[in-house]
């Protein structure tokens, strides 16, 4: 029993577990917002063009029977409103997360502060910092060649096998002993 309320406080205390009951009571303060924009301020304006004091209590009669098309449309219009709404809020914190990633990235690492104070930078401009620390790090990028082809392989080692399986003639034995002798 007493692991059992181990590894509930484990699992209780697990970073996904705090962040899921976080943005469940963000999303209840975002729902509240939501309805109030959709009551205060769209539905009005809605009930305004239509006539009506609600969009729910729009209603048809067909042979006798009342047919509440409202509830529907005002369903339709709550959905559209909400993902709207959370279509920018994801809009504007993703750009503001990618903004903040990026500064981060172009943060001079302790080495490359050590080696822009070297250089004569000021380091209490930051403008110049960031643009030194680019610099300093296109400076140094690593030009690789690029991979040979499977084919290029396969010539290379038939090249190889060759060489080793040819007769050896004087002028093979000669650069053999060259090579050696380096």
């Amino acid at each position: 029993m007493r692991k059992f309320f181990k590894e509930f406080k484990a699992f209780i205390s697990k970073g996904n577990v705090l962040d899921l009951a976080v943005g469940v009571c963000m999303g209840t303060a975002f729902n509240a917002i939501v309805n109030s924009l959709v009551k205060s301020i769209i539905m009005p304006l809605i009930c305004a063009i239509f006539g009506a004091a609600s969009v729910s209590e729009l209603a048809f009669t067909l042979n006798g029977t009342e047919i509440p098309y409202g509830v529907f449309l005002q369903a339709i219009i709550d959905f559209l409103l909400i993902a709207f709404s959370l279509f920018v809020v994801l809009k504007i914190v993703m750009g503001a997360k990618g903004y903040t990633t990026k500064l981060v990235k172009d943060k001079p690492t302790k080495a490359e502060k050590k080696e822009l104070k070297e250089m004569g930078v000021d380091m209490k401009n930051r403008k110049v910092v960031l643009e030194e620390t680019k610099k300093l790090r296109e400076s140094k990028v690593v030009v690789t060649a690029p991979k040979p082809t499977s084919e290029q392989l396969l010539e290379s080692i038939l090249e190889e096998l060759k060489k080793s399986n040819a007769p050896k003639t004087k002028e093979t034995k000669k650069e053999e002993k060259e090579e050696v002798s380096e």
